[in-house]
């Protein structure tokens, strides 16, 4: 299946500004123009950023596909588990609800530092409720995981992500500094390119 309609949700603190965001829609409106892309600005809470990218895609097609990022990466595999959409995770958040307990209080935004925005410590308990015991249907996935992340561990992603297609990265960092070495491999699984 060639995607009609491909869903990009970036990660904790970033935005649709980030690097492999503006990469990706970049390559879709020179190459793909006919694929409709759109990277929502996602809200600190989980909950708002799941209502607002289910009414988002509301009436989107079967042939649509979602591409997430860390946090978006999580986000991602709820909104594919639900739709039944292919996934592309780059360095995803396994367990956001652990992770980010330790970022309650106020946080700046990463592409607009002197925007501020409070994570409260319920956001925790909205991202536990949105955590799926585990994938459903692993050959939907591809992940690319870097194993020199330094915020996310590359073993327990790759567990979460077992059977799923997964690309392990020697070196590289969280915000997967290297991407367009692998963005042909995601236009690829995606059937965007040959």
């Amino acid at each position: 299946m060639t995607p009609t309609h491909l869903l990009y949700l970036h990660g904790f603190r970033s935005s649709p500004k980030s690097f492999k965001a503006q990469r990706v829609l970049a390559w879709l409106a020179a190459h793909r123009p006919d694929v409709r892309a759109w990277c929502p600005q996602l809200p600190p809470s989980p909950r708002d950023a799941i209502a607002l990218v289910d009414a988002g895609v509301r009436g989107w097609p079967p042939t649509a596909a979602v591409l997430g990022s860390s946090l978006g990466g999580f986000y991602a595999t709820t909104v594919a588990e639900a739709r039944g959409w292919p996934a592309v995770l780059l360095n995803p958040a396994v367990d956001p609800a652990r992770d980010l307990a330790a970022y309650v209080g106020e946080q700046t935004a990463f592409h607009t530092p002197e925007e501020h925005f409070f994570f409260r410590s319920e956001y925790v308990d909205e991202l536990r409720a949105l955590t799926l015991p585990a994938i459903t249907k692993p050959e939907r996935y591809f992940a690319v995981i870097a194993k020199g992340d330094e915020l996310l561990d590359w073993r327990e992603m790759s567990a979460r992500y077992a059977g799923a297609s997964i690309r392990l990265v020697e070196g590289s960092d969280h915000a997967l500094s290297d991407f367009d070495d692998h963005l042909p491999s995601i236009l690829r699984f995606l059937n965007l390119c040959d």
